[in-house]
């Protein structure tokens, strides 16, 4: 199994895919098969792009304050797997924000790629993207409803909004989210990181 994913990170990291990207292919991932968390995000952004290292910027870390993780054990990808659904950045809209992950990641090699990281037991939905690749129908209305169902989809599953300042009003509106979901998630994230 550990050849076989080591090959699989070697295909990835190798594709050109979505050669037509902003700033060219750049496949930016995390997997071992021993890891026991997995963060499934987007994609990643420009920083993260450049220098190869996921959630490399602020809403990283918002992300580890939300995990009450250092970035020496979040990073740790023996037991931190970084699984976005767009392994490259997709670019910007007129708006200026992040366009949606590219499909191709997804169709292509998360089926090859999450059965080979069996000890996950823990899954971060980090946006909206996430939250309806891995939870299919049972994902609620909206974000907002998804991540407010936390308890559902618990103990294998857990749905976040995206960590960025775009989201910080989003956060101040639902006071549960740091009263309730934040300490029962750090909990889980100390256990299974122990």
């Amino acid at each position: 199994m550990p050849d076989a994913l080591a090959n699989l990170l070697i295909e990835i990291d190798a594709c050109r895919r979505c050669a037509g990207l902003p700033l060219g292919p750049g496949p930016v991932l995390r997997a071992s098969a021993s890891a026991r968390l997995l963060i499934a995000g987007q994609a990643p952004g420009t920083k993260a792009h450049i220098s190869k290292k996921p959630w490399n910027d602020r809403s990283g870390d918002v992300l580890r304050s939300w995990l009450n993780l250092k970035p020496d054990a979040f990073y740790d990808q023996d037991r931190v797997a970084i699984v976005p659904m767009g392994f490259c950045y997709p670019g910007r809209d007129a708006k200026g924000g992040d366009l949606p992950p590219r499909p191709e990641c997804r169709s292509h090699w998360h089926g090859r790629l999450l059965p080979l990281l069996s000890e996950v037991r823990l899954v971060l939905l980090v946006g909206a993207h996430a939250q309806r690749y891995h939870l299919g129908s049972s994902c609620r209305a909206n974000l907002t409803e998804t991540v407010q169902a936390w308890r559902d989809f618990a103990p294998r599953y857990v749905p976040l909004p995206h960590p960025s300042w775009r989201n910080t009003a989003w956060v101040r509106r639902h006071p549960w989210f740091d009263a309730e979901l934040l300490p029962a998630l750090r909990r889980r994230v100390a256990e299974l990181l122990a």
